[in-house]
C-alpha cells in the first residue's frame, strides 16, 4: 500500500511544480497549488473512506528501513487518533488557499511556503517512527516562519521570530527526551516508536518523569499550554488570515497528538505527573477565556480563546480514562473547526473594512445577513452550545474529568461560563444597534466565500447532531492506549 506516500508527497510534488513556474503567471499558480490541495483532501478522503474504525492496529503502514542499526526507517501509518487530523490538515489546508485570492504580493512564494507547510503536518501524523517525527516537526517551522515573516502585519518580524524562538526551544527538550530513552536497549520491533516505547519501560521511575517533562515542554509550546503561550497572541495576530487559520485548527494539534503519543509510551510517568498536567489545563482554560473577554482585537480574541479550548484538550488526556482520551481527540477536531471557521470570517471582515477593533462595528447583520449567521453559529459553538461539535467535545471531557477528579470540574464549569460571556459580547456588538455610517457599504459573503466557511459551519452544525460517525472513528484505537497502558503500569 502506497497511499500514504501518495498523500504525502503530493502537496510537495506541488511545491516542485510551482518552482518552475513563472512568478509573473499569477493566475497559473493558484490554479497549480489549488488543484494539489485538492487532490490531497481528495486522496484523505479515499483513505478515510478505506479506514476500518473497528481495527486497532495501524492501517496503510508502510516500512523501508533506513539505518537498520538504529532501527530508524521511513515508516508511516494511521489510526484513529491521527485519521481524523489527516482529513482535517487537507481540509483547512484547501480551505486558506481559496481565501488567499485576495494576496497580490509574491504570490509564487506564498504558495510553496503552504504547500510545504502542508507536506511537514501530514507527515507529523503519518510518521511511525521518532526520528522521522521529528523531522517533519521541524520541517513545518521553515514554511510558517516566511509565511508570518513576509506576509504578516506590522509587527511581522517580531511575531515570526518569536514563534521560531518558542518552537525551537521547545524541539531542544523534545530532543533531549528522545535521546534519552534512545540510550537504552532498544530492541528492534519494526519501527523505532515501538522500539522506543519499549525502552521507555526499563528506565528508572525519575528518569521516566523528567523524560516525559521534556516531552510537555516541547509539546506544550506548539498546543499551547499556559506558560509557555507567550509566542501565541503576537503570531495570530501577525499571521495572515488564511495562515491564522492552519496555525490554530491544525499545528497547534501537532502538539496534542504527540502529547497524547507520549502518555501512552510513558504512563507511570504520565499517573505521577497527573496532577501538575490537570492544574496547567484549568488554568489555562480560565487564563485564556478571560484574556479572551478581555480584548478588542477580534483576531487576538480567537487567539486567546484557543488557549482555552486547547486546555481542554490537555484535560482530556490528563483523565487518562476512555472518556478523557476521546473528549481529547474530539476537541481537537471541533477546535480545528471552530477556530478555523472563525479566522476565515474575521479575515474576510479585515479585508473589507480595515479594521479587527470589536467597537468598530455595531448591527452587520443588516448589511451582512450570511456573514452573521454563519458567526453567529460559530462562536456558540466556541461557546459549547448542545447541537454543535464544540458541545460533544466538552461534554466527554467533562464526563472524563468528573470520573477522575469529581468536584475539581467546576472550574471546568467555569471556563465554560467564560467562554459564553465573551462569545454572547462578540455576537452582541457585531450584530446588534445601529448601522454606523462607514459600515453601510460592506459586501456579503460572496459565493467562493460562503463555500469555504459553509464547509467549516457545516461540519460544526453535522457532527453536532450527528456525532456518532466522529466518536467511533477512534473509539478503538483509544481502547487499545489504553491497554498498552495498562500493561505498562506496575
Amino acid at each position: 500500500m502506497v497511499m500514504l506516500s501518495a498523500l504525502l508527497w503530493t502537496p510537495a510534488l506541488g511545491a516542485i511544480l510551482l518552482v518552475l513556474v513563472s512568478g509573473r503567471n499569477s493566475r497559473l499558480i493558484r490554479i497549480v497549488a489549488n488543484v494539489f490541495s485538492l487532490a490531497a483532501l481528495l486522496l484523505a478522503c479515499l483513505l478515510l473512506a478505506a479506514f476500518d474504525p473497528a481495527d486497532t492496529a495501524l492501517q496503510f503502514s508502510e516500512f523501508y528501513p533506513l539505518n537498520p542499526k538504529l532501527g530508524s526507517a521511513y515508516a508511516l501509518g494511521v489510526d484513529g487518533l491521527s485519521m481524523p487530523m489527516l482529513v482535517l490538515a487537507t481540509l483547512l489546508t484547501a480551505i486558506s488557499l481559496l481565501a488567499s485570492f485576495s494576496l497580490s504580493d509574491s504570490i509564487k512564494g506564498y504558495h510553496i511556503s503552504i504547500l510545504l507547510l502542508e507536506f511537514g503536518m501530514l507527515g507529523v501524523f503519518m510518521a511511525q517512527d521518532w526520528a522521522l517525527f521529528y523531522i517533519f516537526w521541524e520541517v513545518t517551522l521553515i514554511p510558517l516562519f516566511f509565511l508570518i515573516d513576509r506576509w504578516g502585519g506590522k509587527r511581522r518580524h517580531a511575531a515570526s521570530l518569536n514563534f521560531v524562538l518558542y518552537t525551537m526551544g521547545g524541539s531542544v527538550f523534545m530532543l533531549l527526551s528522545l535521546l534519552a530513552i534512545s540510550q537504552y536497549d532498544l530492541e528492534n520491533q519494526g519501527s523505532l516508536m515501538a522500539s522506543m516505547g519499549q525502552a521507555a519501560q526499563n528506565m528508572p521511575e525519575i528518569e521516566q518523569v523528567l523524560v516525559l517533562l521534556g516531552f510537555l515542554i516541547g509539546f506544550g509550546v506548539k498546543m499551547p499550554i499556559f506558560p509557555l503561550h507567550g509566542w501565541l497572541p503576537l503570531a495570530h495576530v501577525e499571521a495572515p488570515s488564511p495562515i491564522s487559520i492552519l496555525l490554530s485548527g491544525i499545528l497547534l494539534k501537532m502538539g496534542a497528538y504527540g502529547l497524547l503519543r507520549c502518555v501512552v509510551m510513558l504512563p507511570v510517568a504520565a499517573k505521577l505527573i497527573q496532577p501538575l498536567l490537570v492544574f496547567l489545563a484549568l488554568f489555562g482554560m480560565l487564563y485564556g477565556g478571560l484574556l479572551a473577554w478581555r480584548q478588542r482585537d477580534l483576531k487576538a480574541m480567537v487567539a486567546y480563546s484557543s488557549l482555552s479550548h486547547m486546555g481542554v484538550v490537555l484535560l482530556g488526556i490528563a483523565a487518562l480514562n476512555q472518556t478523557g482520551f476521546t473528549g481529547a481527540i474530539l476537541q481537537m477536531t471541533a477546535h480545528g473547526l471552530i477556530a478555523g471557521a472563525l479566522f476565515l470570517l474575521v479575515g474576510l471582515l479585515y479585508e473589507r473594512t480595515h479594521t479587527r477593533n470589536i467597537q468598530d462595528y455595531s448591527s452587520l447583520v443588516q448589511v451582512m445577513p450570511r456573514f452573521a449567521t454563519l458567526t453567529t453559529l460559530t462562536l456558540l459553538a466556541a461557546m459549547g452550545l448542545p447541537g454543535s461539535v464544540g458541545f460533544i467535545a466538552e461534554l466527554h471531557t467533562l464526563i472524563g474529568g468528573f470520573q477522575e477528579w469529581g468536584g475539581l470540574m467546576v472550574f471546568f464549569s467555569l471556563s465554560i461560563l467564560i467562554s459564553a460571556a465573551y462569545a454572547m459580547r462578540t455576537i452582541g456588538l457585531l450584530f446588534t444597534g445601529p448601522v454606523k455610517p462607514q459600515m453601510r457599504d460592506i459586501a456579503d459573503v460572496r459565493s467562493l466565500e460562503l463555500m469555504a466557511s459553509g464547509v467549516l459551519v457545516g461540519g460544526i452544525v453535522l457532527f453536532g447532531l450527528l456525532p456518532a460517525p466522529l466518536i467511533n472513528l477512534s473509539t478503538a484505537t483509544v481502547g487499545k492506549m489504553l491497554a498498552v497502558m495498562g500493561e505498562r503500569l506496575p
